[in-house]
């Protein structure tokens, strides 16, 4: 991964704008697209039933919210730091400083969450491997990611964005012709919910505690705004992640309808995919050996994304001092060797985590996770009028996003399993708190040329 020039200061690299709209639209998508969604939404569907669906149509609305208030403020004032920049711009450095280390950690849980879940998935095929073998195999393979550069990672997700359109596209398709009476199947196998209790099978209470898998499907508009940098024409930021965003909601909503129509809401579990589950008793032999490779590919995917995220957001954090020096400290690598030594210690970790608490780790951790991207993606809303000319239809779309962000992270308190999610995702936060306290008392005074006026 080179770490590109800093944009928007003076000896800006031009040569870094290489990607057209449409190409950074189709590397949002797989970025984004993974395990959150083809094993976390059988988690939500357990929850709350069909309503799943409303939970998706929410998070797809904040998450649209979201994307527009940051492609904005990267139109104005183009910043490598994306977010974290902003942030910093708005409250002081204090706040870009936990910006980027909460961002930080919610990416190296969802790296540690998607070995769980592809190792999981790859047992489909070797039952006896232990997970942990696997999640070693698959951790390797993200590093190698790393390692081949912003260009080879970038053809990467391009490539693995159409093989999960292609995949999802495979399973709308094939429960279509299921509904109309091919490979076995019939009409009447389809359940439409004809009542609130059929609709809401846990009541209004299951699908508040579902909305974090929501979010969590559409995490990923945040490396969008890392990314951004690469762009052509910066203006067509805002197109790019709308377009990206609008495609995601379509196919995630007819997808998950589709699914949770044929089996029972009790029947979906955090181990198999749900839409494997939906065609199993069909006629369709082939169809969880290629979807299990389909969805294998979508998670390995948006882990190298979250590995190349953050890479290059500790690079970056190291660059402006909100990290050790030594992590931007650059050698014949393409990536900074001391930041990816602690990118790989942190994934061994992570295979420690899963030999020791399998069972349950993957929805606690995919939990935290999902909960620590929407609280930047908080941030990044209460920033957006600090440094742009806000209308009025601006403030409002901003409070309903908040107000659904809220919702979110307050109905995993409600859920025993997403509790501990939720404790998680507090005492990194805690951790980070202490750490930002600790350095404003080591770090009173004298203020460097060209800081922000606010310190630490």
């Amino acid at each position: 991964m080179e770490i590109p020039a800093r944009v928007g200061s003076k000896g800006e690299k031009k040569s870094q704008g290489k990607l057209k709209w449409w190409q950074l639209s189709l590397i949002g998508v797989g970025c984004t697209i993974g395990t959150g969604y083809f094993l976390g939404s059988g988690i939500g569907i357990s929850k709350t039933g069909p309503s799943i669906v409303i939970s998706f149509i929410l998070a797809g609305l904040a998450a649209m919210i979201v994307s527009e208030a940051l492609g904005k403020m990267f139109v104005q004032d183009p910043q490598k730091g994306s977010f974290r920049s902003y942030a910093k711009k708005a409250y002081g450095r204090w706040a870009g400083f936990g910006s980027g280390w909460v961002y930080w950690f919610s990416e190296m849980l969802i790296s540690g969450s998607q070995l769980t879940a592809l190792s999981i998935l790859t047992r489909f095929w070797f039952p006896n491997v232990p997970l942990w073998i696997l999640a070693s195999i698959y951790a390797a393979l993200g590093i190698l990611v790393i390692l081949i550069g912003n260009k080879g990672f970038e053809r990467a997700e391009n490539i693995f964005a159409i093989m999960k359109i292609a995949a999802i596209f495979m399973f709308i398709i094939l429960a279509i012709l299921v509904l109309f009476g091919f490979f076995g199947g019939s009409i009447n196998d389809f359940n439409v919910p004809n009542t609130a209790d059929e609709l809401f099978a846990n009541g209004l209470i299951g699908l508040w505690s579902s909305l974090i898998f929501g979010f969590y499907a559409f995490g990923g508009i945040e490396i969008m705004g890392i990314l951004s940098t690469r762009l052509q024409e910066k203006k067509e930021v805002v197109k790019s992640t709308t377009v990206m965003l609008i495609l995601l909601i379509i196919i995630y909503i007819i997808s998950i309808i589709l699914a949770s129509g044929f089996v029972a809401h009790d029947k979906f579990n955090a181990q198999e995919s749900p839409f494997t589950l939906a065609l199993a008793n069909y006629k369709l032999a082939f169809f969880p050996y290629v979807f299990n490779a389909g969805i294998i590919i979508a998670g390995f995917s948006t882990m190298a994304a979250s590995l190349f995220a953050v890479t290059s957001i500790l690079v970056n954090m190291a660059q402006e001092g909100d990290a050790p020096k030594l992590f931007a400290k650059k050698s014949k690598l393409k990536v900074p060797p001391f930041a990816l030594v602690l990118t790989i210690a942190v994934l061994v970790l992570s295979i420690i985590i899963s030999r020791l608490v399998p069972d349950r780790v993957y929805e606690y951790v995919t939990t935290a996770a999902g909960l620590m991207l929407i609280y930047n993606w908080f941030v990044i809303l209460i920033s957006y009028p600090k440094l742009m000319k806000a209308t009025r239809f601006d403030h409002v779309k901003r409070y309903f996003a908040m107000i659904l962000i809220l919702l979110a992270i307050s109905g995993t308190v409600l859920d025993q399993n997403n509790r501990i999610g939720f404790f998680v995702s507090i005492l990194f936060i805690a951790i980070i708190l202490i750490v930002i306290l600790f350095i404003r008392k080591r770090k009173p005074g004298k203020k460097k040329k060209n800081e922000m006026p606010r310190g630490i």
